[in-house]
């Protein structure tokens, strides 16, 4: 389905023509409509599918279309992280690029009181859209420097980022704030129950539209030892010993194991730092900075950023733990193998977890390969592999041995760009995510 068989309106349909989006995502071509018809929506999707466009494309051209106040702030959309609410930031403004009335602001933390003071003049000037982190945005709010009685519009980006990095209050206090005929949308890569109480205390009849996760992709090669907890550490010192390992993302499912773990590698010597949700924003921005730029090989982190903020050199991905459903598995190790590069995602399963990663195996259509504990670091769990063609076989991790190893292209436009079908293009391109 294109994008000029939806009635989003002409000047979206310009910027989309002049960025080469023509066919719309699936998550879009589900999503874009029910907005347009005013229905709340909760859209279940992984990051990479168009999301972004899938809610900001509606309701810009809904708010371009006028019956809204101009003194008010139309629409808040709400970002776990300031890198998000600035990628959103930049691809509102390539979606509003002929819409010089409809503009946006970007409000997060970690900056000095000159940022806070161009927040401010914005705010009160009735910026239309603000895209905000909880907390800097409940700042300003609690402060009366923004008023959200005449908001229409109300996005929760990444729910299930935002609870895991302990945001529930946040948004609890600003949603309370919202006029009770705002119109919300919500999305979340997983489900889990939070998240689900959540929608259910947030919208109102909402539009459920979810799509199906993705399987890993191809180039991933995927492993895994079948080890005790006490050997988990023994095995990423074996492995960090046979080869200088950089860019490596080592995934826990609590915050106290990432301490634990990161304390421990460092008494092993490998450069490492941690990133979890008790860090301040500042702190998280200092290690993923220091990690992008190589001055850290190893980050130990929860969920947190298993999703989100792309990086694209990462060779390694490490579950330390079972994810808790093969959504967060597909998450994680879909950090490796990206831009066109090859990766290895290794998980450790101990014998409290072979259930949950046989099920994982059964949404993967494969078994995992299964590697040998390293030498000196004794026998494992039995694993009992799910039956396949080669038959079901039972194994320990007792063997020895080693691893396994935007731009806008000017033109006329005439009569509201619907000559758009008889011009020429210079490719086709999917609206990303952005």
């Amino acid at each position: 389905m294109t994008f000029e068989e939806t009635y989003l309106n002409d000047n979206i349909l310009d910027a989309l023509y002049d960025m080469h989006f023509e066919e719309m995502t699936p998550i879009q071509e589900k999503c874009i409509p029910q907005i347009l018809d005013g229905h709340d929506v909760l859209g279940v999707a992984q990051t990479g599918t168009g999301k972004t466009a899938a809610y900001l494309l509606p309701i810009l051209s809904m708010i371009d279309d006028g019956n809204y106040p101009e003194d008010a702030i139309n629409c808040i959309v709400m970002a776990p992280t300031r890198e998000l609410a600035q990628q959103i930031d930049q691809a509102m403004e390539g979606f509003a690029y002929y819409m010089p009335h409809v503009s946006s602001i970007a409000v997060y933390g970690g900056n000095d009181g000159g940022r806070f003071d161009q927040e401010l003049k914005s705010l009160r000037g009735g910026a239309p859209v603000v895209i905000a982190t909880p907390g800097r945005l409940l700042s300003h709010l609690k402060v009366g420097n923004l008023n959200l009685a005449r908001t229409s519009f109300f996005v929760l980006d990444e729910a299930d980022r935002m609870l895991d990095m302990g945001f529930i209050d946040d948004i609890m206090q600003i949603t309370k704030l919202l006029p009770q005929d705002c119109q919300k949308v919500m999305f979340s890569a997983t489900m889990p129950s939070k998240v689900r109480e959540l929608a259910v205390s947030l919208l109102h009849n909402p539009v459920e539209v979810k799509l199906k996760v993705s399987r890993p992709a191809d180039k991933i090669l995927q492993q895994a030892y079948v080890c005790y907890d006490p050997q988990k550490l023994q095995v990423i010192e074996q492995l960090f010993k046979s080869g200088d390992l950089k860019r490596v993302i080592i995934f826990c499912g609590k915050k106290d194991r990432v301490k634990d773990i990161d304390r421990q590698l460092r008494r092993l010597k490998i450069n490492c730092a941690p990133m979890h949700s008790d860090l301040s924003q500042q702190e998280r921005d200092d290690v993923m900075y220091r990690f992008k730029a190589g001055q850290v090989d190893v980050l130990v982190a929860t969920d947190i950023v298993a999703r989100g903020i792309d990086i694209d050199d990462i060779r390694i991905v490490i579950n330390f733990d079972v994810p808790h459903d093969a959504e967060d598995y597909v998450h994680r190790i879909g950090r490796t193998a990206r831009a066109d590069r090859d990766g290895q995602a290794i998980t450790f399963v101990n014998e409290r977890d072979v259930q949950r990663f046989r099920q994982i195996e059964q949404f993967l259509g494969k078994e995992v390969e299964k590697l040998p504990l390293p030498e000196g670091c004794g026998e494992g769990p039995e694993y009992k592999a799910a039956a396949s063609g080669g038959g079901g076989k039972s194994s320990r991790g007792r063997h020895r041995g080693g691893r396994g190893g935007q731009g806008r292209g000017g033109r006329g436009r005439g009569g509201h760009g619907r000559g758009r079908k008889d011009k020429g293009r210079d490719g086709k391109k999917k609206a990303p995510e952005q």
